[in-house]
């Protein structure tokens, strides 16, 4: 499954939603770049009224003035363009600061199940890639196509006006012009698409091998690895030479475009002035229009190019925010914190269930265990539990109302899922506590952190909770993130809690003294422990069994043992170990 991405009149709606936003600020920008140009065309002007003038027999003094007043021209064109480039890059500054903050809040809202099945090489693709590439394009492209496109316009009407005939011939390269550009364009969309496309495939080879390098080293899968990231690269080349292609064909059209206007100018001119219909100083003025509107095309031309570029990453980012919701709001509210599950089914691929009908009835306040073996289906049931993935058929409800309706911020207030996955966020200890709740005080982080038996390790840390952790900061160990995690659990205080072998990065010891410290914390909540070891099950109030998808045993410890059934087996294994 592939994220979605935008097309063309969503795109168009979204980047003209977003201009529109900061209609002023882009109206100063083209006004003083429009300013800017019109100072850049008195040179021109000028120099084509002084030829005339020269050959008339004006005197040194008409030829001092004109000089000072291009002087003058070319001062203001200086300040003019200071300022019309700083606006610029202002406006584009904003502009990709909210589509930035924009996208990061769509990201942040995607249904995890969407995630999970798109993989991550997509979805980094897009947050690095295709971020920094729009970041490019809107810090610099958008002001430059301003600037290009205001400076074309002044000057063909510039060039106009000095002579309606000779200027014709600035129009001589438009065909050629059109014609390259438009056949560009045409091919350019989805070949960039491709191309980023093969880009995310590579990121997520990459990611997906260095992530899983203990298993591919253990399986001996190096070789196979290795040369499906050689095909990927492989298929991201055939994408880079296809857009290279295309390139070779744009630009040496655009550079026979830019050649006939001079060319035309010159010889129509010549003609003109044979027959008395323009002069020399005409015909110098429009030339030098002709030479100097090549950059700003050139420019434009570029832009249109990287903006090509740019404009297929957005689209990639834009459709991020297509993605369904997996879940619909509802109007009611739970009437206590009664989790029951009814006929829960799951099936990550259809048709291939993995939950088959499920039912789970928590009592209020009750440990319940979930052991069985691996692949049975536990982390899928707690994931059901918790609210994290939608079933796919039954249901999951607290107070009587399924859990898909509730919205995620209420939703975490009555259950919350955590995994042996965790992730220590760039910033200070207190900061990566307070993502469960910012109100908290330092107080409140240090009894979180004593329920989680880290308050020792945090105090001798150089700053304590102010010290700096995550990338470039100090290094945790996994044991040490995971009590981060479930101290992040103290601190969100819900009321039912889905502990998914939540400390199985910890050794035995150190596992069995944590839940016991957690115990007194939850005190009164329901607790469901999805866990390898046994112990676990043995201090709960009931244990579930699950194998193949079905919960095949239910009741506490000792009725399963005196049962003799599979937990029993599971049991005495354990002991004898």
């Amino acid at each position: 499954m592939k994220l979605p991405v935008a097309d063309g009149p969503t795109l168009r709606r979204h980047t003209g939603r977003l201009l529109g936003q900061h209609r002023r600020a882009l109206l100063w920008v083209v006004l003083l770049n429009a300013l800017a140009a019109s100072a850049g065309l008195a040179g021109p002007w000028l120099l084509g009224r002084l030829v005339d003038a020269v050959s008339e027999g004006a005197d040194g003094a008409y030829v001092n003035r004109t000089v000072a007043v291009l002087a003058i021209a070319v001062l203001a064109q200086t300040g003019l363009v200071r300022y019309a480039q700083r606006s610029a890059m202002v406006l584009g500054e904003t502009v990709f600061a909210e589509l930035r903050e924009e996208f990061l809040t769509t990201v942040t809202r995607l249904p995890l199940s969407t995630v999970e099945r798109a993989g991550t090489g997509d979805l980094v693709s897009r947050t690095t890639t295709d971020i920094d590439r729009v970041q490019h394009t809107v810090r610099f492209g958008v002001p430059r196509v301003l600037v290009t496109v205001v400076t074309i316009v002044l000057t063909v009407v510039a060039a106009l006006a000095t002579n309606l005939l000779v200027a014709v011939a600035l129009f001589a390269g438009a065909p050629v012009l059109l014609a390259v550009c438009r056949w560009y364009l045409r091919r350019a969309t989805p070949a960039y698409l491709a191309e980023g496309a093969s880009y995310a495939t590579i990121s997520g080879s990459i990611t997906e091998s260095v992530e899983g390098a203990r298993t591919i080293d253990a399986l001996g899968l190096g070789a196979r690895r290795r040369a499906r990231l050689n095909r990927d690269i492989g298929t991201a080349f055939e994408a880079e030479k296809r857009t290279l292609w295309l390139r070779t064909i744009l630009f040496p059209g655009i550079d026979l475009a830019f050649l006939l206007p001079v060319v035309g100018v010159l010889a129509w001119g010549a003609h003109l002035i044979s027959t008395g219909q323009a002069t020399v100083g005409a015909v110098t003025t429009i030339a030098l229009y002709a030479v100097q509107v090549i950059r700003p095309i050139g420019e434009l031309i570029f832009w249109l190019d990287e903006i090509q570029v740019g404009a297929t990453s957005l689209a990639r980012i834009v459709g991020v925010a297509d993605v369904p919701p997996d879940r619909q709001r509802g109007e009611d509210q739970p009437v206590d914190e009664h989790l029951v599950g009814r006929g829960v089914r799951y099936a990550y691929r259809e048709g291939h269930d993995v939950l088959h009908g499920v039912d789970l009835d928590l009592r209020v306040g009750e440990r319940l265990a979930v052991v069985g073996p691996s692949g049975a289906g536990k982390s899928t049931l707690g994931r059901m539990l918790a609210g994290v993935h939608p079933p796919t058929g039954g249901s999951v409800s607290v107070g009587g109302v399924p859990l898909v309706e509730l919205p995620l911020d209420a939703l975490r207030g009555h259950v919350a899922l955590v995994t042996q996955e965790h992730h220590v966020f760039v910033g200070t200890i207190a900061e990566n506590l307070r993502l469960a709740a910012d109100d908290a005080d330092d107080d409140a982080l240090e009894r979180a952190l004593r329920a989680v038996d880290a308050w020792d390790w945090v105090e001798a840390l150089p700053d304590g909770l102010g010290t700096v952790v995550g990338s470039g900061g100090t290094s945790l160990t996994p044991a040490q993130a995971q009590q981060m995690a479930l101290a992040r659990l103290v601190l969100l205080d819900p009321h039912t809690l889905v502990l998914d072998e939540a400390t199985s990065l910890l050794d035995p010891r150190a596992a069995r003294h944590l839940e016991r410290s957690l115990s007194a914390v939850l005190e009164g909540r329901t607790v469901v422990a999805i866990a390898h070891r046994l112990h676990t099950a043995h201090d709960a109030d009931r244990v579930a069994v699950v194998d193949s998808g079905r919960i095949t045993e239910i009741g506490s410890h000792d009725e399963l043992v005196a049962a003799g059934g599979e937990y029993a087996a599971l049991w005495r294994s354990w002991q004898s170990d």
